[in-house]
């Protein structure tokens, strides 16, 4: 099974190339710029059908949250056009697309974690370009598995393990926000959960999984709590360690807004492909762990 993902430079990206390595019978190739540039529609099909995959990924985007609130025009070029001809491409190939999304669609308000046939309804620019992404690869490509994750974090790149480790590193205190609450999720689960699903479209080429999905850590938290369990484990395993103290989002503005409460019910992907992610707890400890070791 061949399985192409768009963007070499993500966290889900690296994190698929590393899974893919060992796994038998699994080839990870990841694309990305200049040979394909979500910006540039046109190198989309070519790049695509050049690595001639059994099922692409599309997991590049236009993630610069608070950016995108002054660069709205290149974020919904990315996030939707471009990922509907990233679907597209897979169409004309024959095979399914899973795209990967975001909690950043719905607008927070929920009393409980998000279904996926709750309404929708982004607070940003970088949340409606993912939600017109999902729409635009929904009509692209029948057979489509749309992913929405959060608060995602891994070994590679920038993400907010990275920041706090690096942070504690300079800080006695560290200030982070207390009143938003979602589910921190491994990269490197995205990754094993996405190579069982794709398995599984693979093997049975005529079963009809297509649809929404929420795939996200088990477990809740807020970015506080987050931040404690980051620091309390690097101290552990002799890192940097720093104090949290809790701020509410009000006290730390910015351009774009988040949604309060980010949480995702991830029992349908559960249910449907059998795989459940790990606590969010244990996932961070291996992470952290990496990062210092």
């Amino acid at each position: 099974m061949r399985l192409v993902v768009t963007g070499r430079e993500g966290q889900v990206a690296a994190s698929l190339l590393e899974a893919g390595r060992g796994r038998a019978g699994v080839e990870v190739i990841a694309i990305g710029r200049p040979s394909l540039d979500l910006a540039k529609p046109d190198t989309v099909i070519d790049a695509i059908a050049a690595a001639k995959p059994d099922i692409v990924v599309s997991a590049a985007a236009y993630t610069a949250v608070d950016q995108a609130e002054d660069e709205p025009d290149l974020a919904f070029a990315v996030n939707a056009v471009g990922a509907g001809k990233v679907a597209e491409a897979a169409r004309r190939l024959g095979v399914p697309v899973i795209h990967l999304s975001t909690d950043y669609v719905f607008d927070g308000s929920a009393a409980g974690a998000y279904v996926e046939t709750d309404a929708t309804g982004p607070r940003c620019v970088y949340g409606a370009s993912k939600l017109a992404g999902e729409q635009a690869v929904a009509a692209a490509n029948p057979r489509h598995l749309i992913l929405r994750t959060a608060w995602v974090y891994s070994p590679f790149g920038k993400n907010f393990v990275k920041t706090m480790l690096r942070l504690a590193a300079d800080r006695d205190e560290i200030t982070v926000v207390a009143d938003q609450w979602g589910n921190p999720t491994s990269a490197l689960d995205i990754a094993d959960a996405i190579l069982h699903a794709a398995a599984q479209l693979h093997g049975n080429k005529g079963s009809d999984a297509s649809g929404i999905y929420h795939l996200a850590g088990a477990g809740e938290t807020n970015w506080s709590g987050f931040a404690r369990h980051i620091l309390d484990t690097s101290r552990v395993l002799g890192g940097p360690w720093a104090r949290v103290r809790d701020i509410a989002t009000m006290d730390y503005p910015t351009k774009a807004r988040r949604p309060a409460n980010s949480r995702l019910s991830s029992t349908k992907f559960a249910s449907v492909f059998g795989s459940n992610a790990p606590d969010w707890r244990q996932s961070t400890e291996a992470v952290v762990h990496r990062v210092l070791v």
